[in-house]
């Protein structure tokens, strides 16, 4: 029964038209780093990036080699969008996409994690049908349906990321407003809406507009009678959010999901009127149903339990950072800190304070002020450095940090030399002191 619902066929519109908008965005998101100055701030002028542990291997290239990189994904992009050698253009563009998500740290955002996974899944996608190059070569694949679990992977997929992001924000110093009023007054200086963004009732309608707005979308945009005022909810709530928090084609991306949720018919005679319209509801089985079943429910059971796993880690994740990434946590908190590092010789008990410009960018020494993971990253390319030297040295912190404008804690222990210490992957690290702390 249930292979009867996932592989009846349904008219692929949505899909075919998600592909054109999703390549077109993969283009404009890879030419719109080099032209914004964001891989030169991010990946050429940094000596090195603080990429995902246990990514050390992944660095950027030297000279202007990141410009070529991103250039060649803005091609893969366009070749997604006209869907010429559809699978090979995205399988690539997903690799390389990747590779430069986890090379670097410095930029984290949830928005470059789901293009991640989206790329992943439009790989096995027969979204090359219909209106592409690939089609138009080989008419023997050219197809007006598509089975009805792809367009259920998509909306179960935004059910999670929207979900996880509505339950998130459901603490103390986000239901008091106080995180969003810290947001709000960096951008008091913004033009004519500077002023208005500081107001306090617009910080209540944000902070409680965004749970509701996470936690029912999804369901909102399912229900018919609710869908079309869900959407014009969807494009304010987008717009805003791109004006304001310039978080690149996220809010785009984002509204292009709708094309899933409204009929398929309304989408064909909007976009493609030449394309026939399919009715059939065929029923097709493939003999690889079961191994497809089991590898989707892996992966929904892995995304299901990533975003849970800092309940099962030592203290608060809001300042541990432990389980934050990968989890869905969007734009929920504000940190600052002052933090100095020092190595002593081990030899001959010498100290010597690191100046972090020598090493880091401004962008880097946020994160290495902040973050635990990023601390213990810094202090072994320490280590390193000095025994390239011919000194054998520990490293020690000294770190306080403020969440949410709260009263400034130590963050490290300042007695422990942390190059020396092995990474805790799946438990809280012993040296980063308890949030209740002095």
């Amino acid at each position: 029964m249930l292979n009867n619902w996932l592989f009846k066929h349904i008219d692929n519109s949505s899909l075919i038209v998600f592909r054109i908008i999703f390549g077109l965005l993969c283009f404009l998101e890879s030419i719109g780093a080099i032209f914004t100055g964001w891989i030169k701030k991010t990946l050429v002028e940094p000596d090195f990036t603080f990429n995902f542990i246990g990514f050390d291997f992944l660095q950027p290239l030297p000279g202007y080699g990141m410009y070529f990189y991103y250039a060649i994904m803005g091609v893969f992009g366009l070749l997604i969008m006209v869907g010429y050698k559809y699978r090979f253009s995205m399988f690539t563009f997903t690799i390389m996409w990747s590779a430069t998500y986890l090379m670097q740290k410095s930029s984290y955002n949830n928005h470059y994690y789901l293009l991640m996974l989206l790329s992943a899944i439009m790989v096995f996608l027969p979204a090359n049908k219909y209106a592409s190059v690939d089609a138009k070569l080989n008419p023997e694949i050219k197809s007006y349906s598509m089975p009805q679990w792809c367009r259920w992977f998509i909306i179960l997929q935004l059910f999670i990321v929207y979900t996880y992001a509505s339950v998130a924000k459901l603490y103390p110093d986000w239901l008091d407003t106080s995180v969003i009023e810290l947001m709000m007054r960096g951008k008091k200086n913004y033009f004519i809406v500077g002023d208005f963004l500081q107001q306090k009732w617009l910080h209540y309608v944000l902070s409680y507009g965004g749970i509701l707005f996470d936690g029912l979308i999804i369901p909102l945009l399912l229900f018919k009678p609710t869908r079309k005022y869900a959407f014009f909810i969807s494009i304010f709530f987008h717009l805003f959010n791109s004006f304001i928090f310039q978080i690149g084609i996220f809010p785009y991306l984002s509204l292009a999901f709708s094309l899933f949720f409204f009929p398929a018919r309304k989408i064909q005679q909007l976009f493609l009127k030449k394309k026939p319209f399919y009715t059939a509801n065929a029923i097709k089985v493939p003999s690889h149903s079961l191994l497809l079943a089991v590898v989707c429910s892996i992966y929904f059971i892995i995304q299901i339990g990533l975003p849970l796993r800092h309940h099962f880690i030592e203290d608060n994740v809001l300042w541990t950072e432990e389980g934050h990434r990968l989890s869905w946590r969007m734009m929920l908190r504000v940190k600052s800190g002052q933090t100095s590092y020092w190595v002593e010789n081990k030899d001959t008990g010498k100290r010597t304070f690191i100046n972090l410009n020598a090493y880091l960018s401004k962008k880097q020494k946020r994160s290495a002020s902040t973050k635990p993971d990023v601390m213990w990253q810094f202090a072994q390319r320490l280590k390193t450095d000095f025994k390239n030297k011919g000194e054998d040295v520990a490293v020690y912190i000294n770190s306080k940090i403020s969440v949410n404008g709260k009263p400034y804690k130590t963050l490290i222990n300042p007695d422990i030399d942390i190059a020396s210490i092995e990474w805790e992957v799946f438990k809280h690290c012993e040296w980063i002191l308890s949030s209740e702390g002095d």
